[in-house]
């Protein structure tokens, strides 16, 4: 019988309440959401009873969302903060898993000292060019959205502007989940600043090992960037997987983090070292 999460809640170095749930026992496996995404919302809590058989998993609220508090004005190492509050509460070190902008914020607390064992990251946004991953102007055009009371607006225009297909914004906009997005639209420019706060040559501090994992129904540019930060890490392997745009399903998902975070495998499949030395696997589900 499956018990339900314990919930909790640690306070930030800047006095932000974080709110988070812990289910299941082994080791820590702390669960870093995307833009948009709480524990009510979004692909966590059904990844977390998977996992939870084998591992101590913690979902929790990024800062402005959820049961958390938030704190002005904000800065990626605020967010920093907060893990490293969660990880010292529920016992470090802990293996990650991050989701697009959680996935880059994953890496962020990594290269910046929390005590990490393992990475496992879900199609990072990071590009890794000379360009910056995030659109010119999109944050301010975000912010002037929310500022204005154009909260739907403001979420419908970040989904455009990062490749959501159009019939997913519009099956949102029908969904009872909407006005949750829209309470939220502000921290979307949370995560489009998370993006562009990580400089390639700091990716090199990150030396845990990582799985970096992407969607083989994705479009090339999510892709690419995936490949790219798996390349750029030390100790890393990529695996494409069968899916969706933008997700993997959970059932698929959870048996290869936890093979990776019980060090089981590093990946599943065949696989063949690229030019760079790294691994890549493609699983056929």
């Amino acid at each position: 019988m499956t018990r339900a999460p314990v919930e909790g809640t640690v306070r930030s170095a800047d006095g932000t309440t974080i709110a988070y749930e812990r289910s299941g026992s082994g080791p820590t496996v702390v669960m870093v959401d995307a833009a948009g995404g709480f524990r009510e919302m979004g692909p966590m809590r059904p990844l977390a009873a998977l996992l939870a058989d084998e591992f101590t998993v913690v979902c929790y609220d990024r800062r402005g969302r959820g049961g958390s508090s938030d704190t002005a004005p904000y800065h990626v190492d605020r967010e920093v903060d907060d893990l490293r509050a969660l990880v010292a509460e529920v016992g470090a070190p802990a293996c990650l898993f991050g989701f697009s902008s959680g996935a880059v914020l994953a890496l962020v607390a990594a290269a910046r000292g929390l005590p990490v064992e393992r990475l496992a990251l879900l199609e990072p946004p990071l590009d890794l060019s000379s360009t910056p991953t995030g659109e010119p102007g999109l944050a301010a055009e975000i912010a002037g959205l929310v500022a204005a009371g154009r909260r739907g607006d403001a979420v419908a225009h970040f989904q455009a502007s990062i490749g959501v297909p159009a019939e997913l914004t519009e099956g949102m906009r029908e969904s009872p989940w909407w006005p949750a997005l829209e309470r939220l639209a502000h921290t979307l420019v949370y995560d489009l600043t998370i993006v562009d706060a990580l400089p390639a040559d700091e990716l090199a501090q990150v030396t845990v090992p990582t799985l970096v994992v992407d969607s083989e129904q994705s479009d090339a540019r999510l892709r690419e960037w995936a490949a790219g930060v798996a390349a750029a890490l030390p100790h890393s392997h990529r695996r494409s997987m069968r899916g969706d745009w933008h997700q993997v399903p959970e059932a698929d998902l959870a048996p290869a983090l936890a093979d990776f975070f019980a060090g089981r495998a590093n990946v599943a499949g065949s696989a063949e070292p690229t030019a760079s030395g790294q691994v890549t696997a493609d699983a056929r589900r």
